[in-house]
């Protein structure tokens, strides 16, 4: 025994000595820097220096097979990052590929998606092992029928580093399809049709679109959406007839407003083609009968400052979610298909102060309404004829449910999505007349080792500095010690209005399983508690949103839930930018942060019209050309705001060919927070060359990504198994 102890001991020594000697070799390997070329930007009265502004190129430049002597430099800079994040990092590699084969062992890769029956076919998504990208097939009246391949996308991906493919779209007579494919990673599809019947892609391609298209009841005729090359603004719907060159195609619109953008849509009566204004405050639609492609769109009710409204069609009338008259939560109104101006809408649910209409579901014999209230998703069921009206029960403290693709008209069934933090997703199929139900799917979570009822949830409500409530969802294995020494991950994001869902993910019992606490704070600028939870958190009241998060954490380390040498937190693009705010705001309150292409130079982003969303995103952060806002943003922009002082451990991520957050905004924050942190804490940066905001294409490439991530929070937390 004595013996045994002295060897453990031996090899305890050797393996301490060894970990001492990477940790002095990571230590010694030097970070890069950037050069400094001030440049001067004055607005208002006020100069601004930017030392990295050098580092923007054009699409141009970033897709050129040559590259010029700038273009070099700044790709060079970003490969020394990767570089850099590569040998600071290299002795976790292991660790991060044995977690991306966990994650990747949970998954069933020979997956298939639960059938949805769309006029006379039942269309299925399927996986098949080692597969990166979905089959799309169909069957014809009935499962039982033979299968038709549509799309085999590891097919078409082959030779391509990204690779999506979006905006499938049948025909009304079932014989073609539209598609589209962006290689690049800039949401710039490329439109082309196949004929379903030969296998034939047609050798018609229209560049720069959406993805999306309708088809007019003709069939050969399709309306699409067309972004502007530079701001990559979707601005024009263009009418396309099949077999003609894409360069005769009519242009049926243009969206003058460079706040607004345009899209189009058919609705689920199949009765109706719309075109769609909309920025973030107003909307607008005209619309043309699918039966006469050829005939003159007509406006529903012309734009006005603020109205916001959505239409969907039900026998003669148009139905319309809408804020008319200060609704700020939303109402529903109708009003007859032939006088649509605001001035004919009758309400049909008048608006609630405690309740949010976020959405309307519309069948022959029912009318579904999605709501939110106290923070929690409802489903709400109301027959045409008055008979029945009834919310359907959710018995867990937190949980996501939605409304699933509904596009069959006439049916008892609606079909919806179930999931929480601790139950996996599940598709459900519920019977509107008899109202039962029957789970059509589970996620299935394989490697034998999760057990759901191993996990716990739980919500808290904290008070914010200025005596809001702000809930807090948390998840965690039941023997989990919640204490000061208890690693917690802390995940908002915090504009727009978007709400994330207290939802399952195999990917986070990564993390769980290893004795972590994650967190989701429902800060203001979600829609969470109803609409006035966002306006409090844009515009000039922005700030709520970064304080909101700061008592969040606070929160958690005064209840003892963790501390600051093992709080972590994390958020992408505008919750990137988030990142950035409370960094600057109370750095000492966390020992990592992940933050995912983030946006970070908030005012000089926003002062460039010919940057994407710029012009269409004034209504969110404001327009810095008028000065109250420029000295809003300036005192929140994480750029702008860098100082002489300790940062936590950072992880960066971006990609170069990002069009929502363009990759030069978290290279020059990187640069600029190298340049001034006093500290010893990591940072590092790893930049994605092939792919844009989403990451990398391809289910088990986007696993890898997680596994960086949660690999370098494990790393901070001294967790290498």
């Amino acid at each position: 025994m004595k013996k045994i102890a002295f060897l453990l001991t031996i090899l305890s020594l050797t393996f301490a000595t060894s970990c001492k000697k990477d940790k002095m070799q990571t230590e010694d390997i030097k970070p890069p820097i950037a050069d400094v070329v001030p440049k001067e930007m004055e607005t208002h009265g006020d100069t601004r220096i930017d030392n990295y502004y050098w580092m923007r190129l054009s699409d141009e430049q970033k897709n050129s097979k040559t590259s010029d002597e700038h273009t070099q430099k700044v790709l060079d800079y970003l490969n020394a990052e990767n570089d850099y994040f590569d040998k600071k990092m290299g002795h976790t590699e292991k660790f991060t590929d044995d977690l991306f084969q966990e994650m990747k062992s949970r998954i069933k890769e020979d997956d298939e998606s639960v059938p949805y029956k769309d006029n006379g076919y039942f269309y299925i998504t399927r996986y098949i092992k080692d597969g990166q990208y979905p089959i799309y097939a169909r069957k014809k009246a009935t499962l039982d029928a033979e299968e038709e391949l549509l799309f085999d996308v590891n097919k078409l991906a082959e030779g391509h580093e990204y690779y999506s493919l979006g905006g499938l779209n049948v025909s009304p007579n079932n014989k073609l399809a539209a598609f589209a494919v962006d290689t690049i990673s800039r949401r710039q599809y490329v439109l082309q049709f196949k004929n379903l019947e030969t296998g034939e892609i047609y050798p018609e391609k229209i560049e720069s679109t959406s993805g999306s298209s309708v088809w007019a009841n003709d069939n050969k005729t399709v309306f699409y959406t067309k972004k502007n090359p530079t701001t990559l603004r979707a601005e024009r719907i263009f009418k396309h007839v099949l077999g003609t060159d894409a360069s005769t195609d009519i242009e049926i619109f243009f969206e003058a407003d460079d706040t607004y953008s345009t899209y189009v849509f058919k609705s689920k009566s199949n009765q109706f083609i719309a075109i769609g204004s909309s920025s973030t405050l107003t909307t607008e639609y005209q619309v043309l009968s699918a039966d006469k492609p050829n005939d003159k769109f007509k406006m529903v009710q012309p734009r006005v400052k603020g109205l916001e409204y959505h239409i969907s069609h039900y026998q003669n009338y148009f139905y319309i979610y809408t804020n008319k008259d200060k609704a700020s939560n939303f109402k529903l109104m109708k009003t007859p298909i032939e006088k649509t101006s605001s001035d004919n809408w009758v309400d049909v649910i008048p608006h609630r102060d405690d309740v949010l209409l976020e959405d309307i579901s519309i069948f022959k014999d029912y009318l579904v309404l999605e709501e939110r209230s106290n923070g929690l998703n409802k489903i709400r069921i109301k027959r045409w004829d008055g008979t029945a009206d009834e919310y359907l029960p959710f018995n867990e403290e937190t949980y996501s449910v939605n409304v699933s693709s509904n596009p069959e008209f006439d049916t008892d069934t609606l079909r919806y999505s179930y999931n929480s933090f601790t139950t996996p997703a599940s598709v459900i199929d519920y019977n509107m007349k008899d109202k039962t139900k029957e789970i059509k799917k589970e996620q299935e979570v394989l490697g034998g080792k999760f057990d759901k009822n191993n996990y716990t949830s739980k919500r808290v409500w904290v008070t914010a500095r200025d005596g809001k409530k702000v809930a807090v969802s948390m998840v965690y294995r039941k023997d989990t010690e919640l204490n000061k020494d208890t690693p917690l991950l802390l995940y908002a994001y915090g504009s727009y209005g978007a709400t994330i869902p207290d939802g399952f993910s195999t990917t986070r019992l990564s993390l769980l399983d290893r004795g972590f606490v994650f967190a989701l704070a429902h800060i203001r600028g979600s829609q969470y508690l109803g609409r006035q939870w966002y306006e409090d958190g844009k515009l000039f009241n922005k700030m709520n949103t970064f304080t909101d998060f700061i008592d969040c954490s606070k929160y958690l380390i005064e209840e003892n839930y963790t501390s600051a040498d093992h709080l972590y937190a994390m958020g992408g693009s505008a919750g990137g930018l988030l990142m950035g705010g409370i960094i600057n705001m109370n750095p000492e309150l966390y020992n990592g942060i992940v933050a995912a292409v983030p946006f970070v130079d908030v005012v000089t982003t926003m002062l460039d019209e010919t940057i994407p969303l710029t012009t269409f995103e004034y209504d969110e952060w404001g327009n810095p050309n008028e000065k109250e806002y420029y000295n809003y943003m300036l005192s929140y922009s994480p750029y702008d705001n860098v100082e002489k002082k300790e940062y936590p451990n950072m992880l960066i991520t971006t990609g170069l060919h990002d069009s929502q957050v363009q990759y030069y905004e978290p290279a020059k924050w990187l640069a600029k927070l190298r340049a001034n942190k006093t500290d010893d804490n990591l940072l590092v940066m790893h930049t994605d060359m092939e792919s844009g905001h989403g990451g990398a294409s391809g289910r088990f490439n986007a696993l890898k990504d997680t596994a960086r991530d949660y690999g370098f929070i494990l790393e901070m937390e001294g967790i290498n198994e």
